[in-house]
């Protein structure tokens, strides 16, 4: 069940993003010739996807997917769909873009350019975690497996391993109070944590369902949610030692799950994307309302939701064909259609500028 993985290197502390990238190119320049970039999967031949960047709040986009080559002639990976999108806690400048079926990708430049995480499966990338405390150590999970690179990317090793190979690591998330602990959410219900940076696991709870997501409040890390792929919720208040399911307080509205996520100027305020609409709560969970939206075209459902960091009235989310934007807590929508035949699955506001926004795309499913 434990797989060994080394320690976080102190000196990664004073390493800087610039270097990194700088290193990464070189590596590229030394093995990658300018045709030998390829992709796999269905959608990689649509030249619509991967990520689109609006620096006014959606009003326009722009696709951002140049990967640089030494042939000098870029590649792009504006075929692939994206499955996980984070941002790294520490840089703003940097984001990590998990593919369907095709590898990470990772920018340290706002998007301008791309580059390929050598060492990682061509595979698709269930989740990413950057350590807040050390930038250059990220986690990515692929099916039953979870690696972690030291070093920005430069390599990577495995550090847990599932012995049952149709078992998916769905999600990775690192406490950003103390960056030793180390969350897991698997397809067969289980809730795993290390407490040594990824060095050793444990089962720390078994629900009799996969957990898809596990969200870990800006404010205080031992208030955790942690959301189920057969429409249940449920919180822990402790770092994850005992959990409630928030079916009672959350009713027939707050089922399906879609997306959570905590405001960040206002320590008790969520909100939660369902199948039913969006949910706010004032008082960290204990008590929810709905807000009111603009009725969507049929059968269409949020696919995620952002909240800007600076003013929580400001509420973004995206469906499969619209984004929508309200400035006065969902009182009144903006409605844009999607600057691609993709869906809107992923988006991102840059906290120093919340007037960039990152969407990731993903191919409609026929």
């Amino acid at each position: 069940m434990v797989v060994g993985s080394a320690t976080p290197d102190n000196s990664r502390h004073f390493m800087f993003k610039k270097i990194c990238l700088l290193s990464a190119i070189i590596i590229i320049a030394l093995t990658t010739t300018g045709c030998s970039i390829s992709f796999k999967g269905g959608d990689t031949g649509d030249t619509d996807g991967g990520l689109f960047v609006s620096i006014n709040k959606g009003e326009q986009w722009k696709q951002k997917t140049s990967i640089p080559t030494i042939s000098g002639t870029p590649k792009t990976m504006a075929g692939l769909s994206v499955n996980s999108l984070i941002m790294d806690p520490g840089d703003h400048q940097a984001i990590y873009f998990g593919s369907v079926e095709n590898g990470l990708f990772y920018t340290y430049d706002v998007a301008n350019t791309w580059q390929i995480a050598k060492g990682l499966e061509q595979a698709t990338i269930n989740s990413i975690a950057v350590d807040p405390s050390s930038r250059c150590i990220i986690y990515a999970a692929i099916n039953n497996k979870v690696y972690k690179s030291n070093d920005c990317n430069r390599s990577w090793s495995q550090t847990y391993y599932d012995n049952n190979v149709t078992v998916k690591i769905n999600d990775i998330i690192v406490d950003h109070y103390d960056s030793k602990n180390v969350y897991l959410g698997t397809s067969r219900g289980e809730i795993i944590k290390s407490v040594d940076y990824g060095v050793s696991w444990q089962t720390i709870q078994r629900f009799d369902m996969g957990i898809k997501k596990i969200i870990i409040s800006p404010h205080d890390s031992r208030v955790v949610f942690a959301a189920s792929d057969k429409k249940e919720i449920y919180r822990s208040t402790d770092g994850g030692e005992h959990w409630i399911s928030m079916k009672e307080q959350l009713g027939k509205v707050g089922s399906d799950f879609k997306d959570l996520v905590f405001a960040k100027d206002n320590k008790n305020l969520i909100f939660l994307a369902t199948h039913y609409g969006l949910l706010k709560s004032t008082d960290n969970g204990d008590t929810w309302s709905q807000i009111t939206l603009i009725p969507p075209e049929k059968k269409a459902v949020i696919n995620a939701i952002a909240i800007n960091p600076q003013d929580s009235q400001e509420i973004y989310y995206v469906t499969d064909t619209t984004f929508y934007r309200s400035s006065d807590n969902g009182q009144n929508w903006s409605v844009k259609k999607l600057p691609t035949t993709r869906a809107g699955w992923k988006l991102l506001i840059d906290p120093e500028n919340p007037k960039i926004i990152y969407m990731g795309v993903r191919a409609l499913r026929k």
